[in-house]
């Protein structure tokens, strides 16, 4: 026997804090509709979670036993439902031979009634059509934006089989392809054909995909402060480009990060008649330009700190950023002042930064002030950087003589991001490569300088996650004397090596840790998520900091941790055991290291 459902199955009932009327309604002729004399009963469920919870919401015996005028006819009827909707209510979680016994103690006050419900097997998905009709199935850009729809799609053969599973999948698919250019895509046809004799799910979908839409000028409305082109110069798709949605999303966060606005939303005109040359309309609510902070807080790296920072990013209203920090902590102390200028119609952003800084780490006290200008390019996945600053550093050696240097150092950077989320990313992987010089003449010793990072995220099913990183750099001069030790390698802690005290892995002198002129760091970690945002996690990481391959012997720490997914990145506690300092550290951490 087969049942062909073409949009949903009966879905269970949903109400607030007053349910609806039953469909029977009290006999006014009945004695029992007094209050004082009305019926009472109480419902024993005994059907398994999540079941029992779509059954107490469907049921409308189960939903009106709290209810004060209840009478003898209107309990009957309700009796009479219940079955019926019970059955209906195990068909959304996919139970489509479900038996349902109701008993009814009626010596005990109140009525005992007890809603039985042997579920039998659940059923699977057997089969999963999901076709694209329109501009889609015969676009050549189409194809990729169907082939994602079926890669995402989340109700594959052997999957359970519940109605608002089956309802978020559709949806999924929808948006999905909306996202992918054709943003007036919807639902054109489907069916869910059940075989309840084998517990199984044939699911049909079609979706009407529309025309391929292309942006067109952005329609900006909020501007008081700040000029039209401030906007424009962060967007990230030109007029006449294919729309994606990620690219719009990408929009709104560079807006929302830039601190000129507190509130940004964006859509494009989903009006097929536009499709060729359809309007961004953008919304912003700006922020007050000036900002004091001041707070507390505890690093398991630098241990307690304060901080105060003030902002004005509109410095003589040309849209110019300042920021002023001063961070006082336990290990660190210092202070920063910073420019930055918006981005030109180019894409690039220029800067200018100053800080002098304090540290007594691991027996090495530092005192260094570095000045320099920067270009950065806009696009966060293919992102440039280059500079100039000037360094100079002063080092303390417990029980070592002093030591004095100066650089200047022009670097480039370069970073490919490739993941799902810049932010919180749980697919993809980001690479990162540095290469710069300390200019002879201008720096106590020449030299040059080579960073490498990457790290890798994916997913192994849905409760599976594995990430690794790695990342290396190397000084390349006769000796470690005269470079600054902001220019030097040292490693351990939160984000490199746990199980080891914050930048307690380098060279080491006397009571004291120096920095290097080579560095590595690795990590292998694998996630168990339950639910959506928590996670339990188990890594193994090794690196160390030396100035000669002699020292390169890994130290490696391993444990286990806790993780929070947040919108601004994973949140990280972990209990890592070193192998070399024989010690367990307690680690926590926010957000991705790079």
């Amino acid at each position: 026997m087969l049942l062909a459902l073409p949009l949903s199955i009966a879905s269970a009932a949903a109400f607030a804090d007053d349910p609806p009327a039953p469909t029977v309604q009290p006999d006014a002729s009945d004695a029992s509709a007094n209050p004082a004399e009305a019926l009472r009963y109480r419902v024993v469920i005994e059907a398994p979670k999540p079941l029992s919870d779509t059954l107490a919401a469907s049921v409308d015996l189960i939903r009106w036993q709290t209810y004060d005028q209840m009478t003898a006819s209107l309990f009957e009827a309700l009796l009479r439902q219940a079955s019926q909707q019970a059955k209906e209510a195990a068909a959304t979680e996919g139970f489509f031979s479900a038996d349902v016994d109701i008993g009814v103690d009626r010596a005990a006050t109140p009525f005992n009634v007890t809603l039985r419900v042997k579920t039998g097997a659940q059923a699977q998905v057997r089969t999963a059509s999901i076709a694209v009709d329109g501009i889609a199935a015969t676009d050549a850009a189409g194809a990729a934006a169907r082939a994602i729809v079926q890669q995402q799609w989340s109700l594959p053969p052997g999957t359970p089989f519940r109605q608002p599973d089956w309802i978020a999948a559709k949806q999924r698919a929808v948006d999905t392809l909306a996202g992918n250019a054709f943003a007036a895509a919807r639902l054109g046809f489907s069916e869910a054909l059940v075989d309840p004799d084998a517990d199984t799910v044939a699911l049909d979908v079609r979706i009407d995909s529309g025309p391929a839409f292309h942006v067109g000028e952005l329609e900006i409305e909020g501007l008081s402060r700040y000029p039209a082109d401030l906007v424009r110069h962060y967007r990230t798709q030109r007029p006449g480009d294919r729309y994606s949605i990620a690219a719009i999303d990408q929009f709104v966060r560079r807006l929302n990060g830039t601190g000129y606005f507190a509130s940004v939303h964006a859509a494009i005109d989903a009006d097929p008649a536009r499709a060729d040359d359809a309007p961004v309309r953008v919304s912003v609510i700006e922020a007050p330009p000036k900002k004091l902070e001041a707070g507390l807080g505890y690093s398991t790296d630098t241990s307690f700190r304060a901080n105060v920072s003030y902002r004005d990013v509109d410095v003589g209203n040309q849209a110019l950023q300042m920021y002023v920090d001063a961070r006082l902590e336990s290990k660190l102390q210092n202070a920063s002042l910073r420019f930055v200028k918006p981005p030109s119609a180019s894409g690039w952003s220029p800067s200018a930064f100053a800080k002098i800084e304090r540290t007594d780490i691991s027996g090495l006290v530092t005192q260094a002030g570095v000045a320099g200008v920067r270009m950065t390019s806009l696009d966060e996945r293919n992102q440039w950087q280059y500079g100039i600053a000037y360094y100079t550093d002063q080092q303390q050696p417990t029980g070592l003589p002093p030591s004095d240097s100066r650089a200047l150092y022009a670097d480039v950077e370069r970073a490919w991001r490739r993941v799902d989320d810049l932010a919180a990313p749980t697919r993809g992987w980001i690479a990162l490569a540095q290469a710069g010089a300390g200019i002879p003449g201008a720096s106590t010793r020449a030299f040059e300088r080579v960073i490498l990072r990457y790290a890798y995220w994916r997913p192994l099913d849905r409760q599976w996650s594995f990430a690794t990183r790695a990342e290396a750099g190397a000084v390349l001069a006769a000796s470690r004397g005269d470079i600054p030790s902001a220019l030097l390698f040292r490693t351990g802690g939160d984000t490199t090596v746990r199980g080891y005290a914050f930048e307690s892995l380098g060279l080491k002198q006397g009571d004291a840790v120096l920095p290097t002129r080579y560095y590595y760091a690795t990590s292998v970690e694998v996630t168990r998520w339950i639910g959506e945002a928590w996670g339990i996690a188990a890594f193994v990481d090794a690196g160390n900091a030396f100035d000669d391959t002699s020292q390169a012997r890994p130290a490696v720490g391993y444990g286990i941790g806790a993780r929070v997914r947040t919108p601004i990145g994973p949140f990280r506690l972990d209990l890592a055991y070193g192998e070399q300092s024989r010690q367990v550290r307690l680690h926590f951490s926010v957000g991705i290291a790079f």
